[in-house]
């Protein structure tokens, strides 16, 4: 009986190595390696490099401002981050970055500079920093790419 639940407790620890070498294997090995998955492709450079791809290509970043806490912020990256249509619009108008303003390096300041009172907020700045527009809250995909469409009106 202690030789059949040694063995049991054996396989079952092996395969969950194994589990974790599948799920690992999936994984970008690059942080600036696009995955496959449709929706925003978030830039994964620095905020100055962001700041300088916004200028060179004379785009609107568009600043997702999230703590990881936050279920909201959770369920936008989930769900209206991953939409296809959302991608499409946002990934030809905008420098798209996100950034969890508590533990970033420029969370902080920017928090200061842009008044950040709620999670998620969602910046849409030009490549001097300056708020063109702003948006709070969970949104749903039409209701994302209609603040986009505000924001490039501005």
């Amino acid at each position: 009986m202690i030789k059949t639940l040694s063995l049991a407790l054996l396989l079952g620890i092996g395969y969950t190595a194994n589990a974790n070498d599948v799920i690992l294997a999936k994984a970008p090995t690059n942080i600036s390696e696009k995955t496959s998955e449709a929706g925003i492709d978030f830039f994964h450079g620095s905020w100055q490099e962001a700041l300088s791809l916004a200028q060179k290509e004379n785009k609107l970043i568009f600043l997702d401002a999230y703590a990881s806490w936050c279920g909201p912020c959770k369920m936008m990256a989930r769900t209206t981050f991953k939409d296809a249509e959302v991608g499409e619009f946002f990934n030809a108008n905008f420098i798209n970055v996100k950034m969890d303003m508590e533990k970033h390096p420029e969370g902080t300041r920017l928090s200061n500079d842009l008044y950040l009172t709620a999670y998620p907020t969602m910046y849409f700045l030009n490549y001097s920093e300056k708020p063109i527009y702003k948006t709070l809250g969970y949104l749903k995909a039409k209701k994302l790419i209609s603040e986009g469409k505000k924001a490039l009106a501005q």
